[in-house]
C-alpha cells in the first residue's frame, strides 16, 4: 500500500501484518560485494523481539531471519535484497471483542475511514510488528556504514518521568529498559512493572547518537539530514516528537549561547546536534524522540462501535507496558538507513 516505502538511493519497502503469515522487507540499492550473513541481521532482530523481560510483551516471536534474494555466496549482489520473518505466535482471537469497536489511541478509526475496512487483528499494518522489517533493513545499512566508520547507538533516557542522571554506554544492553544509567534503570523497571500490574502503560524519551559521519552529508532545503531523520523517526508509530541538539531548550537560549563557536581544533560546543543547514558538521549527530504510552491497555476506556453505539472496552492481548526498550533498535535502524542513503546521495553528487 502507499506509504510503505522509504528512502531514495537506499530504498526499503516493508510488508506484512501483525497476525498475518509473515512480515519482512525488500531493500533496494544495497552496495554489491559486501559480506553479509543472516546472523548479521539476526543480532539486531534478537534485540527487538518481544518476550525478553517483564517490561516487554510476552508474545513469543523468535523472528528467525530468512534472506530469500540479493545474496550470493555470502555477499550482496546489488539486486533487491528480501528478508522474510514468519509470524509464529499469533492469537487473533484475542481481538474478537474489539472487531467492531475503536480502541482509544489506536489507528482503528483512521484506517477504517481511509480504506473502508481494517484488519482488527493486532492493528494489521499499524502494529509495532511492522517495525521488524525496518530493523532487518537497518542491520544491512549498519553493515554498510561500518565500512565508513559510522557508529549508531540509541538508549532510553527517560521513562514515566524517571530520567537518567549519568551516562554509561556499557550499561545500555545490561538492563531490560536499555537505559544509560543503571540506578535510573532499576527505578524505571519498577515503574513499568507497577503500571503493568494494573493494566496501564507509560511513555518515555529515547536519545540517539550517530558518530563518525563526515562533514558535508545531507541535502539542502527540503531533504536536509535532520529533516530526513525527523521523517524517519516520526514514521515509527509510537513517536510523537523529536528534537536535535539543544532542541526545544534553544527557545530559551540567546544566540551567543546557542551558536557553536569554532577554533582551529574544531567546534567548541554541539548545540546544533551535529547538523547545520541540513548538512552534517562532522560532530556527533544527537537527537531525542518522545515515545507515547502504549495505547493497548486493559484499563476500561470509553469508546464507540463502528455503528456509533457507545461502549466501554478493555484491550486484551499481549502488549508492551512501555515501548521504549524495544523501540531503541528501531530508532537505530532508521537512523542507519537515513545516513547510508545520504552517503549514497553524496556519492552520486560528486561523481
Amino acid at each position: 500500500m502507499a506509504g510503505s516505502s522509504f528512502g531514495e538511493c537506499l530504498k526499503i519497502t516493508t510488508f506484512g501484518e501483525s497476525h498475518g503469515e509473515a512480515v519482512g522487507v525488500i531493500v533496494d540499492g544495497v552496495t554489491p560485494g559486501v559480506e553479509l550473513h543472516e546472523r548479521d541481521i539476526q543480532i539486531q532482530m534478537d534485540r527487538r523481539k518481544p518476550g525478553q523481560s517483564a517490561v516487554t510483551s510476552p508474545r513469543n516471536e523468535y523472528d528467525i531471519v530468512h534472506i530469500v534474494s540479493g545474496i550470493y555466496e555470502g555477499k550482496t549482489t546489488g539486486t533487491p535484497l528480501t528478508v522474510i520473518l514468519y509470524n509464529k505466535d499469533m492469537r487473533p482471537e484475542a481481538y474478537d471483542d474489539i472487531r467492531e469497536s475503536f480502541r482509544p489511541g489506536h489507528a482503528d478509526y483512521t484506517y477504517l475511514n481511509k480504506y473502508g475496512l481494517r484488519d482488527h487483528r493486532g492493528s494489521g499494518r499499524a502494529s509495532g510488528r511492522e517495525t521488524a522489517g525496518r530493523v532487518a533493513a537497518g542491520a544491512i545499512a549498519r553493515k554498510l556504514l561500518e565500512r565508513r566508520g559510522v557508529q549508531v547507538v540509541a538508549y532510553t533516557k527517560e521513562i514515566g518521568g524517571i530520567a537518567c542522571r549519568t551516562f554509561d554506554e556499557s550499561e545500555i544492553e545490561r538492563n531490560p529498559v536499555r537505559a544509560c544509567d543503571p540506578e535510573a534503570a532499576a527505578k524505571m523497571v519498577d515503574k513499568v512493572v507497577q503500571l503493568a500490574s494494573v493494566g496501564d502503560s507509560c511513555g518515555g524519551i529515547v536519545e540517539c547518537v550517530v558518530r563518525g559521519v563526515a562533514p558535508g552529508i545531507g541535502e539542502p532545503v527540503f531533504d536536509k539530514l535532520d529533516a530526513e531523520l525527523a521523517k524517519a523517526m516520526l514514521s515509527i508509530g509510537a513517536v510523537k516528537g523529536i528534537e536535535f541538539g539543544a532542541g526545544f531548550a534553544a527557545a530559551a537560549m540567546q544566540g551567543s549561547e546557542h551558536n557553536d563557536a569554532m577554533s582551529a581544533d574544531g567546534f567548541l560546543t554541539n548545540h546544533a546536534g551535529g547538523i547545520a543547514g541540513g548538512i552534517s558538521t562532522g560532530q556527533p549527530i544527537v537527537f531525542r524522540i518522545a515515545v507515547k504510552p502504549t495505547s493497548s491497555i486493559s484499563v476500561p476506556q470509553h469508546t464507540v462501535r463502528v455503528d456509533g453505539e457507545e461502549r466501554i472496552i478493555e484491550t486484551r492481548g499481549r502488549h508492551d507496558p512501555c515501548i521504549c526498550p524495544r523501540i531503541v533498535p528501531v530508532v537505530e535502524a532508521m537512523a542507519c538507513l537515513v545516513v547510508e542513503d545520504m552517503y549514497k546521495r553524496q556519492a552520486a553528487l560528486r561523481n
